[in-house]
């Protein structure tokens, strides 16, 4: 979180690759924390990743671990 931002007003972000027709992921982050929600269904919440989990998660995807 950069200085000076509120941390109940997280800045949520989408993929620059997303879809137009809304459904994808967003991302904030919370401090120490990243908040990840659907975008379809902001008003259910979300689920909240350790910074080292996130930055894992998406080491392993860019290196393709999660390749189908």
């Amino acid at each position: 979180m950069k200085h000076g931002e509120d941390p109940s007003r997280p800045q949520w972000r989408k993929s620059s690759r997303s879809v137009s027709n809304g459904q994808c992921a967003e991302v904030a982050r919370l401090g120490t924390v990243i908040a990840v929600r659907d975008s379809k269904s902001v008003e259910t919440g979300g689920i909240l990743v350790a910074s080292a989990g996130w930055r894992a998660l998406l080491d392993g995807i860019k290196s393709g671990r999660y390749d189908l």
